[in-house]
């Protein structure tokens, strides 16, 4: 997932490479983390812990990524990230969030 923006655009979250469900994180483009929290939060995907940790919406994200997927499998592959998440303590205590590694732009 990507929040991207800088002074010319306007700031934007976009769920991107959806296929790929070995590497979630969030990136963010030259944004605040203020800025990227409330976009999240907006957008209705999660929310920001602080710098480095966020909060993604696991039906959110789903809702989101799903209809740009391409394989057969997405669904059951998602749910296996979903698991393995689980299973390495990133996923929340009720089961509806999932912890992820915030990259930020350099400089922002």
């Amino acid at each position: 997932m990507e929040i991207v923006g800088g002074a010319d655009e306007v700031p934007e979250v976009r769920v991107v490479d959806v296929d790929d469900l070995g590497a979630l994180h969030l990136a963010l483009g030259e944004v605040t983390d203020g800025e990227a929290d409330g976009l999240l939060r907006d957008a209705g995907l999660g929310r920001l812990e602080d710098a480095t940790t966020g909060f993604l919406d696991v039906a959110a994200l789903r809702a989101a990524a799903q209809p740009s997927a391409t394989g057969a499998d997405w669904s059951q592959r998602f749910d296996g990230m979903v698991e393995h998440a689980r299973g390495k303590g990133w996923l929340s205590g009720d089961g509806t969030a999932l912890q992820v590694h915030v990259e930020s732009a350099a400089g922002a």
